[in-house]
């Protein structure tokens, strides 16, 4: 079932499901009990691109809670449950727009439909979540170890019983750090059910190994027409989360707007700090919701040619630099001028 055929379903604010945009999520790394930091992180986090945050929620303060940062933000909010069924129906009543469960490990099927009954009485959808760690020891016995077949036939158990209570609100997913594992499991469930699904690679890593693993994962399995919301998990700040989800789906043309930059990889012609400088652009371009190509090229003797295909570039030789806009040259200015002038000019960019 590729997202364009999914069923849609309302979080919040928010739809997913149904060819409605895949829609960027992340989840906060404070306290959830500590009202005032995990705002402020969520407020960060909606600045850079955040769409649905989640927030874990271990205690009955943390259930609480909700209720006041929920007053605070304007994306929609899940209610991460481990173990606790109650939990789940606290988060529930102090208005989480939806609860992330596993029902296999919340206490047995009572318990579940106590959740369920919860989650029914104010319409808010479950997602079910497993994971390779946590796959039950009787598919891995069957399956011989972790596979994608255990992995499904898990996610649609659990399901079985929230649909068992007469109950459909639900989105899966289903993840594991196997890259290939994971987009083979992606695909067999895609076959299998309409309900939409949450995708990511779990336990990544950090920024580097995480962002490449994210990155071949998802483009595998959306690029295939599967996925209707996106987490990209690294081991980091989460604001890296979304500055990764956004670049990934608009390298596979699922998001148009926000500026794209390119840069050459420097060679012994570079004379200028091109990485400081790349980086620096790459940072200030974040405020301008522009959707163009802005190039940074470290010399000035085959940069203009090599930057024609951007709307707009900079290129750095001794001492000074040139603007260049589809690979023309506009001007040359100094060297320490070339990144107030690029945003001098994004601030009056006409297409």
């Amino acid at each position: 079932m590729t997202r364009e055929n999914t069923r849609k379903i309302q979080i919040g604010n928010k739809v997913i499901g149904g060819g409605n945009p895949i829609l960027i999520q992340s989840m906060t790394n404070t306290r959830t009990e500590d009202i005032e930091a995990t705002t402020a992180q969520i407020h960060r986090l909606e600045k850079a691109g955040c769409e649905i945050i989640r927030c874990t929620v271990p205690t009955i303060e943390a259930a609480q809670a909700i209720r006041e940062i929920k007053k605070e933000i304007t994306i929609p909010l899940v209610a991460d449950i481990h173990f606790d069924y109650k939990m789940a129906i606290a988060a529930i009543e102090n208005g989480a727009d939806k609860i992330r469960i596993n029902p296999g490990n919340i206490g047995g099927g009572d318990k579940v439909a106590a959740v369920v009954s919860a989650a029914r009485e104010r319409n808010i959808p479950i997602r079910v979540g497993v994971n390779g760690g946590s796959l039950e020891k009787e598919l891995v016995e069957k399956y011989h170890g972790v596979t994608a077949q255990g992995l499904v036939e898990s996610a649609l158990d659990k399901v079985h019983m929230i649909e068992k209570q007469g109950y459909e609100n639900i989105v899966i997913s289903i993840k594991s750090s196997d890259v290939l594992m994971c987009v083979e499991a992606h695909e067999m469930l895609a076959e299998r059910t309409d309900y939409p699904l949450h995708v990511g690679i779990t336990e990544s890593g950090t920024i580097i190994s995480g962002n490449i693993k994210s990155s071949i994962g998802l483009a595998l399995i959306l690029n295939k027409g599967i996925g209707d919301t996106i987490r990209v998990s690294l081991t980091g700040d989460p604001a890296e989360e979304i500055k990764s989800a956004k670049l990934i789906l608009r390298t596979l043309g699922l998001r148009k707007g926000g500026i794209e930059v390119v840069s050459c990889p420097t060679c012994g012609r570079t004379k200028i700090d091109l990485i400081g400088l790349a980086n620096q652009v790459e940072t200030m371009v974040e405020e301008f919701p522009l959707n163009i190509k802005v190039a940074v090229m470290g010399c000035a003797v085959n940069g203009p040619g090599e930057a024609k295909e951007a709307d707009i570039g900079i290129a750095g030789g001794i001492g000074e630099g040139l603007l260049i806009k589809k690979g023309e040259i506009i001007k040359k200015v100094p060297e320490d001028q070339l990144l107030s002038v690029l945003k001098e000019e994004l601030e009056h960019w006409k297409d």
